[in-house]
């Protein structure tokens, strides 16, 4: 059985290889359309990339991507979004992600091997183990990105609600809306606002208004504040006065809705510890009853 399973994944590899190297099963008309516009977003040819200065993993991961590009093939928007807030490349997401995939696959056959060899137990489980561990390994790095890119959305959101009271001030100092958004992201060098800032000169240099750049930025990072941010100011930029009222409001609504979600944060916290309290409490229970009721027993 051990055999059959291992031809039988070596016949399958080869095929996949046949499969994806040939001319006629790895280019279509849809897949070339798909690379092309995934070359034109990148803005440079395949043939120009630098790996200088990027780990194995990384240049692992660009051949991966670029496989997938060439297949009409992208990743999900959740995760590119989550990828966008954690400024990462995909190209290094993929290479950790399949780094941690051969880790898993192969780390209960490491684990298990004194006991193959001794023959207790059967070549068979590892393997199996190791498709497991190969897509837990996967799983986990998704789920990690997930979780960082939960807790960096909420710190930007925290920070685009401190933006929007500058903004207001400046705009009451009487400088325009795009002046004031420009002073408003100078003033401290958190990652936050440095790519609040960024995003501003950037929208400078390509000929766009900035609140289209921030509302771009909001989509790309999933944060709804700041696109509904960039659809106020594109409705009343020319009236000041009207800015700096709505402004002002979303500003307060936002930290309103921070604080609330601070306060759930803390009563789930609060009910995790009441829950540790009480196994520990049991715990001691069961450690002072067990040796009466044992010599009740007679044990």
């Amino acid at each position: 059985m051990t055999w059959i399973l291992v031809w039988g994944a070596l016949a399958g590899a080869g095929v996949w290889l046949l499969i994806s190297r040939s001319p006629a099963f790895g280019a279509t008309a849809a897949s070339e359309l798909a690379r092309l516009d995934a070359q034109r977003r990148r803005g440079a040819p395949r043939a120009v990339r630098v790996d200088d200065g990027e780990s194995k993993s990384e240049r692992l991961g660009s051949r991966v991507a670029t496989a997938l590009a060439d297949r009409g093939i992208e990743l999900p928007g959740s995760i590119r979004s989550d990828l966008a807030v954690m400024n990462r490349s995909v190209e290094s997401h993929l290479g950790s992600t399949l780094v941690a995939a051969i880790v898993g696959a192969f780390a209960p056959a490491i684990a298990l091997g004194p006991l193959m060899f001794f023959g207790i137990v059967s070549p068979t489980l590892p393997m199996w183990l190791a498709i497991v561990g190969a897509l837990g390994g996967a799983a986990i790095g998704q789920l990690q990105l997930h979780s960082e890119a939960n807790d960096r959305r909420r710190d930007f959101r925290h920070v685009v609600s401190a933006f929007l009271d500058l903004v207001s001030m400046n705009l009451a100092g009487g400088r325009g809306v795009p002046e004031a958004l420009s002073a408003a992201a100078g003033v401290s060098e958190g990652w936050g606002m440095v790519r609040l800032r960024q995003t501003i000169e950037n929208a400078r240099l390509q000929g766009i208004t900035p609140w289209n750049a921030l509302g771009r930025l909001g989509d790309e990072m999933k944060v709804e504040e700041l696109r509904d941010l960039a659809a106020a100011l594109a409705l009343v930029a020319e009236d000041g006065a009207k800015v700096r009222d709505s402004l002002t409001a979303r500003a307060a609504s936002m930290r309103q809705r921070e604080l609330a979600d601070s306060e759930s944060r803390a009563q789930e916290r609060s009910q995790s510890m009441l829950v540790a309290q009480l196994l520990l409490a049991a715990g001691f229970l069961v450690f002072l009853i067990f040796p009466a009721l044992s010599g009740i027993a007679g044990l």
